[in-house]
This record gives C-alpha cells, sequence and structure tokens, in this order.
C-alpha cells in the first residue's frame, strides 16, 4: 500500500469544542535559522522558507532528504529570482517568526504549519487548520515520485483569480476546481492572485489542481514532484505582485510596433496570391490593417519548409507586401509529419516525444535542428511572424493534445513532472535562435499554449479554437482577465469565434451581428485579430455591419500614440494593458465578480455588448471624480451602476477623469505618418498624466537606451497642461510635434474621428511648454 505522509496544523479552537480526535501529525519541528531564512525538520520532513525579497517568499518541503533539485526553466537564475533580503528571526515554544521589512512568516512548531502576514500583523494566508501538505508516493513513467497536495485557508471575503486561461466563463475562482493541464482552449499558468493582496505561484510543471470546492479550503495538487514548491508573493496592489512574478520569472519584451494594428486573418488562404490581392483591397479601400496571417497546409509536407504547388516565389510575394507596409505570418507546428525530413532527422537522434509526432523542445540540440530546419529558413524568407499551433503540444491529428506529456519521459525529466512546460521551452527556443539569427528585426510569435515564465518571449496567446456564438464571446472575457493576471499581458481571440455554428454564418444576420459586437471587444483587446473558420472573413465580407468594423478599426490606430506608449509601460514598468477592475480597485468588493468590464490602460474603462440583440447594457462605473462617454462627452458620476445605451455600432466605452488621451492622425498602418498631430483629449474633474513612448517601431536598440518619452501632465484646479523635456533619444526621431489640445465636454471631443475645433494648439520642441488651456 502508498505511504501517505501527513504534515499538519493545530485546529484554530480548543480540542474541546470540535468533535472527534485531532489529525494525527509529524513530531514537533526542529527549527533553525539559516543564512537565507529557516529550516524546520518534522520527522522526514524538511521543511525550507527562503526569503527571495522583502516581498516574496519561497517556500520548499520535501518528504525525504532530496537529491538534486529539478531544472525550472521557467525561473531566471536565482541572482534575479531570488536575491535575499534582509530579515528578524525569532522563536518561542510554540512558534518561530521570520520578518522582512514587508512581511512575517510564522512557523507552528507542533505542526510545522505556515502562516503570512503583513509585517504590521495583518493575516493574509494561513496553511490548512488540518493535513497541510501531504505527500503520496507514487510510480509513474517508471520513476518514483509523489503527489504532492498543500492546503490552505482563504478567509471568507476574499476573491481569487488567474491560473492561465480557462472557459468555464468564471473570473473569480472561489468556490471552483481548475486543472491546470495544457489544451486547446485552456492554458494552464499555475500562478493566482488574491483581493486580500498576495499572490501565490506553485512552482511547478507538474499536471496540478486548484481546488476550492470547500470555500474553507484551497487545495492545490500535483500529480507528481519530488517537493512542495511554492512562492509567496506579497503587493499589496496586484500591479505589485504581477512586477514581482516579473522580476523572478521574466519582463515582457516589446513586440514590432505593427503587432499592435490590425491582423487579417482565416482558415484558410491558399496562395499568397489571394494574400496579395486580399492586402491590396485594403489598401485601395483605405482600410488600416497591418498583418496577412498564412495558416496552416501552405507546406508539402508538413514540418519542412517547402510549399505546395499554390505558392511561386514566395520571397519575393513577400517583398512585394513589405512594399505595402503590410507584414506576414505563416503558421508553423511542432507537430511533424512523419515523412518529412525533419521528422526523420529528429527520430534517426531519438528526440522526439515518445510515440508521438512532436519534437522534444524541452532538448537543446532538438531545438537546434527544429529551428535550422524549419522556422529559420522561413524567417530567412522574409517572413516576419510565426503563428506556433498546436502548442500545448497534441500528439497526432486530429486533436489528441490533453495534457499528453504526463505519460512520457522527456530530456528534461518524468513528463508527469513536466507536462505543462512544451509551449515555453518550445517559443522560447524559437526566439533565442531568431534572435541569433536576425537581431535587428523583433520576435513575434502567436501561440496557443504559454506558462510560467512565457511573458518573456515576445509572443502573444490567443484563446484557441472557441465556438463563433454569444456563448463563446461572454466565456472569452473572463478567459482574458484572468491570463492578464496570470503575469502574461498579451492575449487575444479569434474575433468571431474559429467554429461557425452552422455551414452559412456570413448570409446570417445574427452572425453577423455577433462578428461586429466580437470586433467591438477586439478593438480593444492587447493584440488586434481575426480568424475563424469561414470562407470569407474581410471585413467587406459582413456586409451588413462593415460601417461598424471599418469604425472600430479606425479607433484602434488613432490610439496608437496611446496602445504603443501602454506596451512601453508593459516593458518597463510591468504594466497590464487589459486590467480588470480589480486591478485598481482592489478594496471595492463590487469589482471582485465583475468579469465582463475592464481598463484598457488608465483611461478607457470597456464594456463588450455579449448578449444577442442587446440595446442596453449594465456598466459599473467604480470610484472617480468622474467618468465621461467616450460618444458623446457626458459627464457621470463613479461609484454607480448605470444601465448604458448599447446600438450595435456603439459599445459602451467610458474614460476616467484626469486622463490625458493621446490619440494620433488617421493612418493605414502603425507606423504611417509619425510626424503627424497629436490630438491630446483632456478629461477634467482631476489631475492627469502620461507619458507618450517613441522608438523605431523595430529592432532591439531600445534595450540599449534609443527611445524616448514625452511627459505630459495636467494640473485641474488651474487649467496647466505642461509638456515636459523630452527624454531620450532614438535614430529618425521626430524632434518637432504639433500637438491639438481638446477638453472634452458634452459634444465636443468624442468619437472616433480628430476633433474640428481644438482649444489650443502647441508647437513642440522637445523643451518644456507650459500652456493654459480654456
Amino acid at each position: 500500500m502508498p505511504i501517505l505522509f501527513l504534515f499538519c496544523v493545530a485546529p484554530l479552537t480548543a480540542d474541546a469544542q470540535m468533535p472527534g480526535q485531532k489529525a494525527p501529525g509529524p513530531p514537533p519541528a526542529q527549527i533553525k535559522q539559516i543564512s537565507h531564512g529557516i529550516r524546520a525538520t518534522a520527522g522526514r520532513e524538511v521543511l525550507e522558507v527562503t526569503v527571495c525579497t522583502d516581498s516574496v517568499i519561497h517556500v520548499v518541503a520535501t518528504p525525504e532528504p532530496s537529491g538534486p533539485v529539478a531544472p525550472r526553466p521557467w525561473m531566471l537564475d536565482a541572482q534575479q529570482s531570488c536575491p535575499g533580503a534582509p530579515f528578524a528571526f525569532a522563536q518561542d515554544a510554540k512558534a518561530a517568526t521570520l520578518k522582512t521589512a514587508q512581511l512575517e512568516v510564522i512557523v507552528n512548531i507542533e505542526r510545522g504549519s505556515l502562516s503570512f502576514r503583513t509585517a504590521g500583523g495583518e493575516s493574509l494566508l494561513n496553511e490548512g487548520a488540518s493535513i497541510p501538505r501531504t505527500y503520496e508516493p507514487v510510480e509513474l513513467n517508471g520513476d518514483h515520485t509523489y503527489r504532492v497536495t498543500d492546503r490552505f485557508s482563504p478567509t471568507i471575503t476574499e476573491a481569487i483569480y488567474g491560473l492561465g486561461q480557462h472557459q468555464s466563463g468564471m473570473f473569480n475562482y472561489r468556490g471552483a476546481t481548475v486543472e491546470l493541464g495544457q489544451n486547446n482552449t485552456d492554458v494552464a499558468i499555475p500562478f493566482l492572485v488574491s483581493s486580500r493582496g498576495y499572490g501565490l505561484m506553485w512552482n511547478t510543471a507538474a499536471l496540478s489542481y486548484f481546488d476550492n470546492r470547500f470555500p474553507l479550503e484551497m487545495k492545490l495538487t500535483s500529480i507528481a514532484g519530488k517537493s512542495i514548491d511554492y512562492y509567496f508573493l506579497y503587493g499589496p496592489e496586484i500591479d505589485a505582485i504581477l512586477h514581482e512574478y516579473r522580476t523572478m520569472t521574466g519582463h515582457a519584451p516589446m513586440l514590432p510596433k505593427w503587432a499592435y494594428g490590425f491582423f487579417q486573418s482565416k482558415d484558410r488562404y491558399v496562395s499568397l496570391d489571394e494574400i496579395r490581392s486580399i492586402a491590396q483591397r485594403y489598401r485601395q479601400e483605405h482600410i488600416p490593417l497591418d498583418a496577412m496571417v498564412q495558416d496552416w497546409f501552405w507546406w508539402k509536407t508538413e514540418g519542412d519548409p517547402i510549399f505546395n504547388s499554390n505558392y511561386h516565389d514566395v520571397a519575393q510575394d513577400l517583398e512585394a507586401l513589405h512594399k505595402e507596409n503590410v507584414h506576414a505570418m505563416i503558421s508553423v507546428w511542432g507537430l511533424l509529419d512523419p515523412g518529412s525530413e525533419t521528422y526523420k532527422m529528429l527520430d534517426a537522434k531519438h528526440e522526439l516525444v515518445s510515440d508521438a509526432h512532436v519534437y522534444d523542445a524541452t532538448n537543446p540540440e532538438a531545438r537546434d535542428i527544429y529551428w535550422k530546419q524549419l522556422p529559420g529558413k522561413l524567417l530567412a524568407q522574409g517572413w516576419d511572424a510565426f503563428w506556433l499551433d498546436s502548442a500545448e503540444p497534441e500528439e497526432y491529428w486530429p486533436h489528441m493534445g490533453d495534457a499528453i506529456l504526463s505519460s512520457r519521459q522527456l530530456a528534461i525529466g518524468n513528463g508527469a513532472e513536466f507536462t505543462n512546460v512544451f509551449p515555453l521551452v518550445h517559443t522560447l527556443g524559437v526566439q533565442d535562435h531568431w534572435k541569433a539569427q536576425n537581431p535587428s528585426k523583433r520576435v513575434f510569435l502567436l501561440t496557443r499554449s504559454a506558462f510560467l515564465g512565457q511573458q518573456r518571449v515576445g509572443a502573444t496567446v490567443w484563446s484557441g479554437d472557441v465556438y463563433g456564438t454569444y456563448w463563446g464571446l461572454s466565456h472569452q472575457v473572463p478567459a482574458g482577465l484572468n491570463f492578464a493576471l496570470s503575469g502574461y499581458p498579451y492575449w487575444t481571440t479569434d474575433i468571431g469565434g474559429y467554429w461557425p455554428p452552422h455551414d452559412n454564418p456570413l448570409a446570417d444576420p445574427a452572425f453577423q451581428e455577433l462578428y461586429a459586437r466580437w470586433f467591438e471587444y477586439g478593438t480593444f483587446c492587447p493584440i488586434f485579430r481575426t480568424h475563424g473558420h469561414r470562407p470569407h472573413n474581410e471585413m467587406w465580407s459582413f456586409d451588413k455591419v462593415e460601417p461598424i468594423l471599418v469604425s472600430y478599426d479606425r479607433l484602434r490606430y488613432r490610439l496608437m500614440p496611446y496602445i504603443y506608449s501602454l506596451a512601453w509601460k508593459v516593458t518597463s514598468e510591468d504594466y497590464t494593458i487589459q486590467r480588470p477592475l480589480v486591478m485598481d480597485w482592489r478594496r471595492d468588493p463590487k469589482t471582485w465578480d465583475l468579469g465582463d468590464e475592464f481598463m484598457f490602460g488608465p483611461a478607457l474603462l470597456v464594456n463588450p455588448v455579449l448578449k444577442a440583440d442587446a440595446a442596453r447594457r449594465s456598466v459599473y462605473l467604480p470610484a472617480a471624480a468622474a467618468w465621461y462617454d467616450f460618444w458623446t462627452g457626458k459627464s457621470l458620476k463613479g461609484s454607480e451602476e448605470i444601465e448604458a445605451d448599447a446600438p450595435l455600432d456603439r459599445m459602451p466605452l467610458f474614460v476616467r477623469a484626469g486622463s490625458i488621451l493621446p490619440m494620433g492622425p488617421q493612418i493605414e498602418y502603425a507606423t504611417q505618418d509619425p510626424a503627424g498631430p497629436i490630438e491630446l483629449r483632456i478629461y477634467r474633474g482631476a489631475d492627469g498624466k502620461f507619458d507618450i513612448y517613441e522608438d523605431a517601431g523595430d529592432g532591439y536598440e531600445y534595450e540599449k537606451g534609443q527611445h524616448s518619452v514625452i511627459p505630459l501632465r495636467w494640473d485641474d484646479r488651474s487649467s496647466v497642461l505642461t509638456i515636459g523635456t523630452r527624454q531620450g533619444s532614438y535614430p529618425g526621431m521626430i524632434e518637432h510635434r504639433k500637438f491639438r489640445v481638446v477638453l472634452v465636454a458634452d459634444g465636443h471631443g468624442v468619437g472616433v474621428d480628430p476633433s474640428h475645433v481644438a482649444n489650443a494648439e502647441i508647437s513642440y520642441e522637445g523643451k518644456e511648454v507650459q500652456a493654459t488651456i480654456k
């Protein structure tokens, strides 16, 4: 029989108050201070608590003396991820206490359980009151390991978020069970954040489970592991928690500027001739566009970079697209046809995942071969981005991909312990090789799966092959918000959904309405992209709603100075663009379950319409000096719930008082007209600030300081706008700028189009300018 090791924490109330006997536990812990924290030994279990920073604690508990530590490729090196910090240690007969400038960790000597508090004594999280840690010996893939569980006790007033991307439609995961295993539409990132101001990173790639079915217990279980290993992070604000997470696992790079524009895609364009004709029509009709996408089946044999007979001179066709300022992304899979030369080469070296048609991306040599044989050759042709489909991975076609690595051995170790790691090492391998081959071109990857640390790759995750229905749309909004709360800033969906509701969706007015609503929402996702299994998917294919689509597309491009500046905040400050309201109003319980509205940056409150035939929707306006209707300029009070008008062409969109919203000229691609005037819409009622970021739009010279920032400050009482001295420079920088300043009011400075009348016009030469705006 398997042995179940139990390490327990004493009940919070006296024995006489509860029926039955106390759960069995280990002998009292023997605790001592060590250089980086404390070590507690209780029976066979060894518990180490390491101080990484004032606000980050690393906990590792092993059921027996530990051997070599398993690799953790999602973590940065220890000097970056856990540098250490000063702490105080104290001990009495009942507990040992470790205290930093921000946190207090208490070890119960009788049971060896942990409690986390603020330095001021406020309780944040406790390990469970009965059996906190268990280790069940198991044999998996011929390896001795353990099924490990840690139990925690969340408070009665606490909401839980993150954990990757899931399709349950839930936003707050209190009361839920979530499987953390990679699958199409389901992304496993074992990192959660709490409305109480802490985060917890379950530091394993094993197939795992979050279980809060019993609301008093929050249980984390992994099917395999040699230890219980997690990081506790304290904010208390969620931005601070995500900053700590990215400091440990990697910061997000800038994407190429064109990637913040519109992606046109469908399943599928059958030739570059077709792609060029579509791009040409976008240009002829002056509809903004930045990227065309070549989906699958372009190949003769999947896995080899040889195009089928529909394709002629690929490099020449790509050059022609580039002359039209259109970029091109191509679908590249880790799933390989056994007839391909790439497969045969990897197979000969035993560098495939066993019993699957997938290369072992945990093997550095396999990553080298994969790059040289496939994406490296495509990059040399002139492709601008790779769509790394099937990155969970899938083992065969069609769609066999539910946490498949759990039953295999991998180069990195037992697949049961590394089930979820594939998307990280796959995308990271492509990025590293790309940057070595062409360092002047920023990496852009699109992938269907993700793991801890993958935000340090220039990769965007899309939500997978979801239904093209209102059910599908309504589930993507909370899925994307939880993904953002998992520390990953770049995410998108198939606008319109992938699977159509029936065989002829384009002729269906109801589907066209759905597409318009999804497009409105997609305009305010970090990456703006349409795709789907439809015969046609261009804007003009949706004839009944085309003007709506074009209008929102133009709005996206007018917002490019705002969006690209937010992208810099993501890179430089670990910011999050798509922000559930709990990020900025964490102490407001009304935001805790709001998974259908969000902030897009600091200014814009976005309220997607998620029901058919809706003409209004309920909107919660959180606390602010005021809110402005983007479409009318009407001012509204904060801390109120309203019924907002939502005709088909107008998604409810509000702007927070104190916002400075930079809007560029009407352009047709992201890097067009960089010297054009910038309209600064100022929403009065509070002081405001915003920094406009600019760089070359591509390459990595920004990392060496080649970029500029123009600080904007608004003093509401004096009505003074200060445009500060420009900070930094880069080759090709626009030295002289014209700002059109608009004080938004009812009917003034509203909607998509540039304002006809400005309150002031300011010529800017790079030195500080102050102007009183009336």
